[in-house]
């Protein structure tokens, strides 16, 4: 396919699979990088191991590329993209509310997408999330007082939330979250023309949290989105708070209190594997019919 262009690909073992398209937006941290390869690699891992206890199992073929043409990396043209199921951006270092070169391409690619081939479906995890929205019209910038939402995280599901993760105890799933930036309000026809009144009531936020009420989007057979980080470990939490330490995103002593939740909490159990789950089901078209 045409994608070759500084794209790898992760082949899928099963005949029922999701050609899944990932979009990396930043690079991993040296030592995660040497030890579990590229952001891409580790969504690849994370669904493949979502697909395994899906009944019958799903198997994922993702191929990878790099976008941040910064630092190498190269935006696709929407011509690039053949036999994509789904398309999934990763989380980022960068501002989703910038006008970096790369991400201008980016939102326009999406636009593209999201006109001319309806059977793609899109996902996005923190920035990716964010990006995915601002395409679509909303509104992204900076959390009020600039405020970081870091830690595991209890999140609250909306009604369609609690269905789109089955049902999970007390309507709370939780992850880890890392970011300064968030989605004010989610897309609307009032917003963008790529939805229309018509569709008005298909757009769910499908949960919120203490700091972040935007946690994640939801639109049938379109979108689904994450603030969450659902892949990072705890070592890959504590070595992108190192990483933003570094580039003075976090300050020690102004984000004191969140930075400390967020080391003590780095090796507490998430739902990373269910929020996984449940966008596999929405890549594969598991819920068209019942949400």
């Amino acid at each position: 396919m045409p994608l070759s262009n500084g794209a790898r690909t992760i082949p899928a073992v099963h005949d029922d699979k999701i050609r899944m398209l990932v979009l990396e937006t930043d690079e991993q941290h040296p030592d995660d990088h040497r030890e579990s390869g590229t952001f891409g690699d580790v969504l690849d891992s994370l669904f493949k191991q979502a697909g395994r206890e899906h009944d019958p199992p799903i198997d994922t073929e993702t191929v990878i590329r790099f976008v941040v043409e910064e630092k190498g990396g190269s935006v696709p043209s929407a011509s690039d993209i053949k036999d994509i199921h789904a398309i999934l951006i990763t989380g980022s270092m960068y501002d989703a509310h910038g006008d970096n070169p790369w991400i201008i391409k980016l939102m326009h690619l999406i636009h593209t997408l999201w006109q001319d081939r309806p059977d793609i479906r899109f996902s996005g995890v923190c920035f990716g999330h964010q990006v995915l929205c601002r395409a679509l019209g909303a509104k992204v910038d900076s959390t009020p007082n600039e405020k970081w939402e870091l830690a595991h995280t209890p999140i609250t599901l909306t009604p369609i939330g609690v269905k789109l993760f089955n049902n999970p105890p007390d309507g709370i799933i939780h992850l880890h979250q890392m970011h300064q930036d968030h989605v004010v309000y989610p897309p609307s026809s009032s917003t963008t023309s790529l939805l229309s009144e018509k569709h008005e009531g298909d757009v769910h936020v499908w949960g919120s949290s203490a700091t972040t009420e935007v946690q994640g989007v939801y639109i049938r057979k379109r979108l689904f989105t994450t603030q969450g980080h659902l892949a990072f470990d705890e070592d890959m939490v504590k070595r992108q708070i190192q990483l933003r330490i570094k580039s003075g995103s976090i300050d020690r002593e102004e984000d004191g209190a969140e930075l400390k939740n967020a080391w003590d909490t780095a090796e507490a159990e998430h739902d990373g594997v269910v929020v996984a789950g449940a966008i596999l089901r929405f890549f594969h078209g598991d819920d068209d019919d019942e949400l």
